[in-house]
């Protein structure tokens, strides 16, 4: 089976991707760099993710560009090792990148001072800073879709309404001990306090591989609904070793890092029940993934291995991009070419109710507001696919925004 990486020439591969037509002057195209960790930590993921990516600029390209502007991925292997993806960041903006996308939290965090001083656009969905959902700290940053705070309201908005409410229940937090699964913490100790519930967090070490201990302790808790806030091969030795201990799936109430994989992993009928906050519909049946399906993937154009087409990580990876493109599109029509870090800035923060064809929820930014609202939904694996079982919607927003204010404001302080 070949994959992305084993597609990559060497370590580094510039995809040029203008095709169906006369390729535009260099200086007519748009450059976004997706410079990722292809072969160290964020594996569980980047291919699919990095394919999406790929493929709906392809589209893009395939279907004429945005007024005959062609799109580039320059696309290279960080290792998830900070200095390597600054060394890369520089190379790509030497080529005139408007937009840097690490999926990775060490080299993004490393690269913020970078790229506000040097006005180029990074996206961190799903990673990086929470607190980059300020726009006025963080103005070149664009977390695009809901920060794990959010993620852990919305799972605590669903227990409160669809599970007997919060107040009087037991709630454990299970994580991978680094400070991305410390992160809802102090947000869950404050929904706590306020709607009545008992929260108790339970650390397991890096990488996950071994949780017996802490499931023991979880069991004689005996929570009423358990989070598990971990990812890759992890968040499936959670959800197995829980069932060992006589926990049901159906308590347990995963952060986005689920996928089809893990519950395949679990078992198909074991996993049965188990939910998970959902950032980007899967499946195939969204305009654009029929439209990938046809002009890229049947035409011989596409990236990766033609199934992971509308997988969780695929589509996530599609849906950064159509933001993208779309924030890209909004500051050609409003200031013309050429693309800068600045325009592009300004587009993204143009986009109102975008939900790419229905794919995302409708997502909105401003100079204030990078999140995009903080919306998801909950989903649950029926034993075939994951299976949404709420609309899109957010919560408590009050109190993600009190922890996005406060980071920001250590950062400004520090910087």
């Amino acid at each position: 089976m070949r994959s992305i990486t084993k597609a990559l020439t060497g370590t580094v591969a510039a995809a040029a991707l203008a095709f169906g037509g006369t390729a535009k002057a260099d200086n007519d195209t748009i450059k976004f760099a997706l410079l990722q960790d292809f072969t160290a930590v964020y594996t569980f993921l980047t291919d699919e993710y990095n394919q999406g990516q790929r493929d709906y600029l392809k589209l893009i390209n395939a279907e004429g560009g945005i007024d005959g502007h062609m799109f580039e991925a320059l696309v290279r292997d960080t290792g998830n090792e900070p200095q390597r993806g600054l060394e890369a960041y520089n190379r790509a903006r030497r080529e005139g990148a408007v937009l840097v996308d690490f999926l990775s939290t060490p080299v993004s965090r490393a690269a913020v001072n970078r790229v506000l001083d040097d006005e180029i656009v990074m996206i961190t969905a799903l990673h990086g800073r929470g607190d980059a959902s300020d726009g006025t700290t963080f103005p070149y940053i664009f977390p695009l879709m809901a920060t794990y705070w959010s993620q852990a309201t919305i799972l605590a908005e669903y227990i409160k309404e669809n599970e007997g409410g919060l107040e009087g229940k037991r709630i454990a937090h299970v994580y991978i001990d680094s400070p991305f699964g410390r992160e809802p913490v102090p947000v869950l100790e404050k929904l706590a306090e306020s709607e009545g519930f008992e929260l108790r967090t339970f650390a397991y070490p890096s990488p996950g591989n071994e949780q017996s201990s802490t499931w023991s302790d979880v069991r004689r808790y005996q929570p009423d609904h358990v989070l598990i806030w971990g990812a890759g091969g992890g968040q499936a030795v959670s959800v197995q070793t829980a069932i060992r201990n006589g926990i049901d799936p159906s308590q347990i109430l995963s952060v986005v890092w689920m996928a089809e994989t893990d519950a395949r992993t679990i078992g198909v009928d074991r996993a049965q029940g188990l939910k998970r906050y959902e950032a980007v519909a899967t499946g195939t049946d969204y305009p654009i993934i029929e439209r990938i399906q046809e002009q890229v993937i049947d035409a011989g154009e596409g990236t990766g291995e033609a199934e992971n087409v509308g997988t969780t990580y695929y589509n996530i990876g599609v849906a950064t991009m159509a933001v993208a493109v779309e924030g890209a599109r909004l500051a050609l029509e409003e200031y013309g070419a050429p693309l800068t870090g600045e325009k592009l800035r300004d587009g993204l923060r143009m986009i109102d109710n975008f939900d790419a064809e229905g794919m995302m929820p409708p997502v909105s930014f401003s100079e204030e507001d990078h999140q995009g609202g903080g919306y998801g939904r909950v989903t649950e694996w029926n034993g075939d696919s994951w299976e949404p079982i709420t609309d899109w919607f957010h919560s408590y927003q009050d109190l993600v925004w009190e922890e996005i204010r406060e980071d920001a404001a250590g950062f400004r302080e520090g910087r």
